[in-house]
């Protein structure tokens, strides 16, 4: 079952905080790895609130196949065609509850690393985020950095030199978010 939404001012009269049920998705590489989702990502998907894909899609048939369970905020990566790119961009801040999370694929700007060029990619962004969502690398990461979580679901079909494919299940209320690494 999926939870009201009551607006800011309702919560507020109310005193009542709702949980937002959201799913993290990167590098999916579709149709790379076939044409549907995979199920325990599908099973997954039937009861949220929210998606956010973090790059590399690879074909538009995969935001129509996400959009089928939830209303979907994703970026481009460096493996989406032009029209990706133009229609979703690099960059992108999302309000969940009230939390700011700041998505990028994580392939381009400054930094050796993915976490890195992610961090970097919100340097200027006021106020900043509490959280980042990129892809990228395929290593999943779910970490704390100066308060703000690092979030990288890494691949529910290409796990590269992963022992399990992978995506992230995240909680928020109000203010708050909890992350959840899911593991196939």
């Amino acid at each position: 079952m999926r939870a009201l939404h009551a607006s800011g001012a309702e919560r507020g009269r109310r005193g009542v905080l709702v949980t937002t049920r959201v799913i993290i998705v990167g590098d999916t590489h579709l149709p790379r790895f076939g044409r549907s989702l995979p199920p325990f990502l599908a099973d997954a998907l039937r009861d949220v609130d929210r998606i956010l894909h973090v790059g590399d899609h690879t074909e538009p048939f995969v935001l129509e196949l996400l959009e089928t369970f939830a209303p979907t905020d994703a970026v481009a990566g460096n493996n989406d065609p032009p029209g990706l790119l133009e229609r979703l961009g690099l960059l992108r801040m999302v309000a969940i509850e009230a939390v700011r999370i700041g998505m990028t694929h994580g392939h381009h700007g400054p930094g050796r690393t993915t976490p890195e060029r992610a961090i970097r990619a919100f340097a200027d962004s006021d106020p900043p985020p509490q959280a980042i969502a990129f892809g990228h690398s395929h290593q999943p990461m779910i970490e704390r950095r100066d308060g703000v979580w690092l979030l990288n679901p890494g691949s529910p079909t290409d796990r590269r030199r992963q022992p399990t494919f992978s995506f992230i299940r995240l909680e928020v209320r109000g203010a708050e978010l909890r992350p959840e690494l899911v593991t196939s």
